[in-house]
């Protein structure tokens, strides 16, 4: 391995106000007044970045993740107003550029397959629908920013619902075929400019390539016509998204184009942060499985900022960093550059960071970090199935989503088709107070937050009320206990906390036909049924309007958050 990426779009947030805040891209929005970039809000980003580019070069990393070629490319087909703006985000990227430099870091940008001027006419929103113009701003790109090493590509997502910028991308991929007849100029570009092209396999789902994460045959009729060097195929380690339980993603294997594997140092699902989620152990297993089977993996792409909608607000290396965010980042690099155990990277953090003396009480409680979340935040029983979709493979995590916790009947008759022996479950997100109060102990110890670790506690005693809900007979007292402990955990966590959505009212339909409803929407096997192929992937799509309109399975946030749940059943 020779390329180690990280994201380095934290410094961009210092000082966005949003309550909620979308993690997914750097908040472009938040630099424009009355319709023009404030550069002078650009010019206070810049001795934060020149410190996350010093740290990320201390620790190892070789190279950075910016967002994104809209924003920086020109041309003279664009609107005065908008070429105005190009230039002032291209003047002050000069300077970012040139602090990566300084400190040995190349430079990756972000770009989706198509994206639009907010005020583009019909002229040049159909030029703009060419692969050859998106190939053109490349060209162009590379030619004003020679320190640019190559280009990330997302070809299965967009900007989410709530982007108001002056760019705005939409989701345009819907074959192989469309893939490959976006990808050729693209790589075309990249070869004659001697820089690298980085397409992300990852997927919400929609159209019939969103199965690209998973599926071989998509993988081998997107990628298989070309050869390059300077094609590289990006692919979360996962089937979905950045969630545990899931065994190594075995397209890893397979095809000869050179792999980088995305892995997450800022946990979106797992709460970004604000209490330890080790992941050490399972980067350990999926590097020593990726040697043993020789995997073509040319690098890491490690997220330590990057995903999701939440309220959490640390920031990785600066001040207003979390610990645990860190210890990821530091961790997993040393394991996939250094070859190290987990155990022998969380020596060297310890070191590193003065805390040699206390090195076996940081791995303890570490090793009960990850006992915790996959005991309290998880269920195995649910988690370790491989269950399907669609063309997505379903999370093993569906009452925990971003900062929400969704505690309704829905819910709760889904996981009676899934989860034979719910009192273990019970028993298992009880267990975790005890462990929640052994590390608070060793953080005391340790100097490391003993607050997070309070609020970890409080936020899984919540968690292990919900079980109660789920898994045993109804009672008014079991609701009445999560909204007494929800009340309370707001009150005592005002500024980060976890929304409950709570939803006692009993589901309409009966635990019976949500049974069978289940088993014909939801396969056990990578390949499509011949019901998949009739049902859920055409007719479901047809009816799937009306069925929004006339239930509430779902809760709204997840219609109006990231792309919305809607993109999935495209």
């Amino acid at each position: 391995m020779d390329i180690f990426l990280l994201d380095a779009i934290g410094p961009f947030f210092c000082g966005v106000t949003e309550h909620r805040v979308n993690w997914s891209k750097i908040p472009f929005a938040h630099f424009h007044t009355g319709g023009r970039l404030d550069e002078e809000r650009l010019v206070h980003v810049a001795p934060d970045f020149e410190m996350f580019c010093a740290r990320a070069a201390a620790i190892g990393y070789n190279a950075i993740t910016l967002d994104d070629v809209a924003h920086l490319a020109d041309s003279p087909d664009y609107p005065p107003a908008i070429r105005e703006i190009v230039a002032g985000w291209r003047r002050c990227f000069k300077t970012f550029f040139a602090a990566a430099a300084k400190h040995g870091l190349k430079i990756y940008l972000t770009s989706d397959l198509m994206f639009f001027p907010a005020d583009a006419d019909e002229v040049l929103q159909k030029k703009m629908k060419s692969p050859e113009f998106l190939a053109g701003r490349m060209n162009e790109l590379f030619a004003a920013f020679p320190e640019v090493a190559g280009v990330i590509v997302r070809l299965g997502e967009s900007d989410g619902l709530d982007v108001r910028d002056v760019f705005r991308s939409r989701l345009v991929i819907r074959t192989p075929r469309d893939c490959r007849r976006w990808i050729a100029p693209l790589l075309a570009a990249c070869e004659a400019n001697r820089r690298d092209l980085i397409v992300r396999t990852w997927s919400v789902g929609a159209h019939r390539v969103g199965d690209l994460i998973w599926n071989r045959d998509t993988l081998r009729r997107v990628f298989d016509s070309f050869e390059s060097e300077r094609l590289i195929v990006s692919m979360k380690f996962g089937e979905t998204d950045f969630f545990r339980f899931l065994p190594l993603n075995p397209q890893l294997f397979r095809g000869r184009h050179r792999k980088i594997i995305e892995l997450q140092a800022r946990r979106e699902y797992e709460g970004c942060g604000e209490y330890p989620s080790f992941i050490g152990w399972d980067y350990q297993r999926y590097r020593d499985q990726l040697c043993e089977g020789g995997a073509n993996v040319c690098g890491i792409m490690v997220w330590c900022q990057t995903g999701g909608w939440t309220i959490f607000r640390r920031l990785t290396f600066l001040p207003t960093s979390s610990v645990w965010n860190e210890i990821n980042t530091w961790v997993t690099l040393r394991i996939f550059r250094d070859g190290m155990s987990a155990e022998r990277a969380i020596a060297d953090w310890c070191r590193a960071s003065g805390r040699a003396d206390c090195a076996y009480d940081v791995l303890q409680l570490l090793r009960l970090s990850d006992q915790v979340i996959r005991e309290a935040l998880y269920m195995d029983e649910f988690a370790v199935q491989k269950l399907f979709f669609r063309r997505l493979r379903v999370p093993p995590l569906l009452w925990v989503y971003w900062d929400q916790i969704i505690v309704n009947h829905a819910v709760s008759r889904a996981l009676d088709c899934f989860v034979l022996d719910g009192r273990r479950q019970i028993q298992r997100a009880a267990d975790a107070g005890e462990k929640c109060d052994r590390m608070h102990v060793l953080a005391l110890r340790c100097h490391l937050p003993a607050d997070d670790i309070v609020f970890m506690r409080d936020t899984f005693e919540i968690l292990a009320a919900a079980r109660d809900f789920f898994f045993l007979p109804a009672s008014q007292l079991t609701e009445q206990r999560i909204r007494a402990l929800s009340n309370i955990y707001r009150q005592k966590h005002p500024a980060r906390h976890y929304t409950v959505r709570m939803d006692f009212r009993p589901a309409r339909l009966a635990r019976n036909t949500i049974a069978r409803v289940l088993r014909i929407l939801i396969r056990r096997e990578r390949g499509y049924r011949w019901m998949d192929r009739i049902i859920t992937l055409r007719l479901l799509s047809w009816l799937y309007p009306l069925f929004r309109s006339r239930t509430k399975m779902l809760p709204d946030f997840a219609h109006d958050r990231a792309m919305g749940i809607d993109t999935v059943f495209k």
